[in-house]
């Protein structure tokens, strides 16, 4: 039994073995002792763009304080919730691994209000969303490879990146128009940045001082978890009992959705496979009806009083206003341009080539091309 078999036989029959997805847009011979999907979680993690990732918001400014998270600490937390959720459930893991290290390649600079600004600057021009960006960048924007563009993927991989949905995120791509649902996997990993970003903002929200855990003693889960964090550390000091409450916000979250899940597996019939899984009715990775209403209370509560009030506010105009105006001198002098931007001008088209150079911008390096070229 070689490595791939092996591991073929530890999977749930729902999960998406190694043996039988390594379809490539580009064939490739299969590694010695890697898998399809360990190549392209490779691929993923030594790319350009996973790279700057570190210096990308998440809800705070990247390393403005050294403990807030950044992009790329928010994807690694994604990568390591979905790698647990994974191995409970038996799917695979390196596959898991693979979409959840890719899922927020394709996020502009300045978070979701740069990418709210982009989509605006391309509304006549094909639009901007993060998950078809996401894909972009794998397919076409790193080009690592002098025969081919692009990470040459395994197509589940790019699939479950263009499915990428949670309450912030929906999937629009017409590669992947009909009306499945996205594998597994996929779904897993949705949940897992969902766990993530909400219990993290959180945690960053607090330390922020943005919030007091005064405002959360309304919100069921809050209370919850915090009364969880009282109880197993009676004498513990409050910030002890703070951090414990925001993990106990995450496991809670993990927990049910674990539970959850498996019941909407189940309910499928005896040993349902893959394609059971994407014909299903609804997505089998989520929150159960019982906790799903809290866990909305609280992403709406970090909506009103942190991603959109206060300092983020301010700084959310502000880094909207930096890219409008450097789109406007990049469209308006082309001459400004990197040469290989330039170089696919006709191919892609202007505004295209534009928007690609800004979303793969860093905030500071945005920041420093601003100052640039747009001072005075």
């Amino acid at each position: 039994m070689n490595n791939q078999e092996n591991h073929a036989s530890t999977l749930a029959s729902w999960a998406i073995s190694d043996t039988n997805a390594n379809q490539r847009k580009y064939p490739e011979p299969q590694h010695g002792y890697r898998s399809c999907f360990q190549r392209d979680r490779d691929r993923v993690a030594h790319c350009t763009a996973f790279r700057r990732l570190d210096f990308k918001t998440q809800v705070f400014v990247p390393h403005q304080h050294d403990h807030f998270r950044t992009r790329m600490t928010h994807t690694l937390e994604v990568a390591l919730i979905a790698r647990t959720l994974g191995r409970a459930l038996r799917l695979n893991e390196d596959l898991i691994e693979a979409v959840a290290l890719a899922h927020d390649l394709g996020h502009s600079p300045f978070g979701h209000g740069g990418e709210e600004i982009l989509n605006k600057l391309m509304s006549q021009h094909g639009g901007f969303e993060h998950n078809r960006q996401s894909l972009r960048v794998v397919d076409y924007l790193e080009h690592p490879y002098p025969d081919f563009r692009g990470l040459n993927l395994t197509n589940v991989v790019r699939e479950c990146i263009a499915r990428h949905e949670t309450a912030y995120d929906t999937p629009a791509c017409p590669d992947f128009s009909d009306d499945l649902q996205a594998p597994l996997a996929g779904q897993v990993v949705d949940a897992a940045d969902e766990i993530a970003y909400t219990s993290a903002d959180l945690e960053d929200a607090l330390v922020s001082g943005c919030i007091s855990t005064q405002q959360l003693d309304e919100l069921d889960l809050w209370r919850q978890a915090w009364d969880s964090a009282s109880k197993q550390y009676p004498n513990a000091r409050k910030i002890h009992l703070r951090i414990r409450a925001c993990k106990n916000v995450l496991e809670i979250m993990a927990s049910d959705l674990l539970d959850a899940t498996v019941t909407r597996i189940e309910a499928l019939g005896p040993a349902p496979t893959p394609d059971t899984i994407r014909h299903a009715s609804r997505k089998c990775a989520g929150f159960s009806e019982q906790l799903a209403p809290a866990v909305s209370t609280l992403q709406r509560f970090l909506l009103d009083n942190v991603y959109t009030a206060g300092e983020n506010a301010r700084r959310n105009t502000e880094s909207q206003q930096i890219i409008a105006d450097l789109f406007a001198r990049y469209t308006d002098e082309e001459s400004l341009l990197p040469d290989r931007y330039r170089r696919r001008i006709d191919q892609q088209g202007l505004h295209r080539v534009v928007c690609d150079f800004i979303a793969g911008m860093t905030d500071r390096y945005c920041t420093a091309q601003h100052a640039e070229i747009c001072a005075g």
